[in-house]
C-alpha cells in the first residue's frame, strides 16, 4: 500500500546487542519539529514526538482490534558501534474475505537525534457494506485535526508554520468543504503557499515525498525547500458511490525535524566514526 523504500524489516523482537561493534555512549540531542505543546497532530497515537524505542506498544495497542496481524521493525547499528536503534515499524493487513486492507508506517532519525519519528502514514479501507459518507469522513477529520489550510484534490490539508496551522484566508463549511474536496484544488490557494519567490508550496513537496525513499538523506532537500515546518495530509478515495469512501491515505510530515535531524545525525556519526579510528592501531612498527 505504501512505498517503503530500501529498508528491511523483520518481525518484531527484542533487540538483540550484536557481537561486533563497540561500546559508545551517544548523548542525544532533541531535533527542532514543527510541532510543539499542544499542537501536536497525531495519527491513531503516534506523532513526530514519538521515538522508534516506544512506538511498539502504540501499535500493539491499536492491532488488538485486527488478530493475527503483527508489528515489522527495521533497525540497523549506530555507525560501527554495537548501539542498535529502530528506524522504521510497520504493519499490513493485506485485503481479506472480511477486511479491505490496512497498513501503517512510521520513520524514525538515529539516537542521536533522539530517535524521533519524522514521517507517519496510515492507509485505511472501508468494507464495501460500511463505507462512511465523505461528509461524515470531512466532519471527522476537522473534529481531530481543526479546520484545515486547504482541501481540495480529494485532500484535507493542514500545513504548519512558526507553530501554529498556516491560513490562506479559506473558511469552509461542511456543503463547500465537501464540494472543494471533489473538486481540484484552487490555483489561487495553491499560489498563496509559494514562498516569497514563488516555490516551496507543501501541496508540491507531499507529493514528491510521499513518492521518495523515507531515509533522511532522501527527504531533506525537500524539507529544506517546502514553504512549511509539516503537515498532516488525509486524502479520500471516492467508494461505491461518488459520496462514500472506499479508502483514506493519513499523512504526518515533520519536515522541520527531517532537516534539523539529518545535520544532528551527520555530525552524530562523523563524531563517532573518528572516535572509531583513533582507539583503532593503523599498524605496528616494523622490527629492525
Amino acid at each position: 500500500m505504501f512505498r517503503y523504500g530500501l529498508v528491511a524489516f523483520l518481525a518484531l523482537s527484542p533487540i538483540a546487542v550484536p557481537a561486533a561493534g563497540w561500546a559508545y555512549d551517544i548523548k542525544p540531542k532533541v531535533p527542532e519539529s514543527a510541532f510543539s505543546g499542544k499542537l501536536q497532530p497525531d495519527i491513531v497515537g503516534l506523532s513526530s514526538n514519538t521515538e522508534g524505542s516506544k512506538a511498539a506498544p502504540i501499535f500493539e495497542s491499536y492491532l488488538k482490534d485486527l488478530p493475527g496481524v503483527k508489528p515489522e521493525t527495521a533497525q540497523q547499528k549506530f555507525g560501527g558501534t554495537n548501539v542498535t536503534y529502530v528506524t522504521a515499524m510497520k504493519f499490513t493487513l493485506l485485503p481479506t474475505s472480511t477486511h479491505p486492507g490496512e497498513s501503517m508506517i512510521a520513520v524514525f532519525s538515529s539516537p542521536a537525534s533522539a530517535n524521533r519519528a519524522y514521517y507517519i502514514a496510515r492507509m485505511l479501507g472501508f468494507a464495501t457494506n460500511k463505507q462512511p459518507l465523505k461528509s461524515e469522513m470531512i466532519e471527522r477529520v476537522t473534529a481531530k485535526y481543526g479546520a484545515p489550510t486547504a482541501i481540495g484534490d480529494g485532500r484535507l490539508y493542514y500545513f504548519y508554520k512558526a507553530g501554529k496551522i498556516m491560513s490562506v484566508k479559506q473558511k469552509y463549511t461542511p456543503a463547500t468543504a465537501l464540494e472543494a474536496l471533489n473538486a481540484p484544488i484552487n490555483p489561487k490557494i495553491a499560489v498563496a503557499l509559494n514562498d516569497a519567490n514563488g516555490r516551496g508550496s507543501c501541496v508540491a513537496e507531499l507529493k514528491r515525498v510521499q513518492a521518495l525513499e523515507k531515509t533522511l538523506d532522501k527527504l531533506v532537500t525537500e524539507a529544506k525547500a517546502a514553504n512549511c515546518d509539516g503537515l498532516v495530509s488525509v486524502e479520500i478515495f471516492p467508494g461505491i458511490t461518488p459520496d462514500r469512501v472506499s479508502k483514506a491515505e493519513f499523512t504526518l510530515i515533520d519536515f522541520k525535524q527531517i532537516a534539523s535531524a539529518t545535520k544532528i545525525d551527520a555530525d552524530a556519526f562523523a563524531a563517532e566514526k573518528n572516535e572509531a579510528l583513533n582507539k583503532t592501531p593503523l599498524g605496528n612498527a616494523p622490527k629492525l
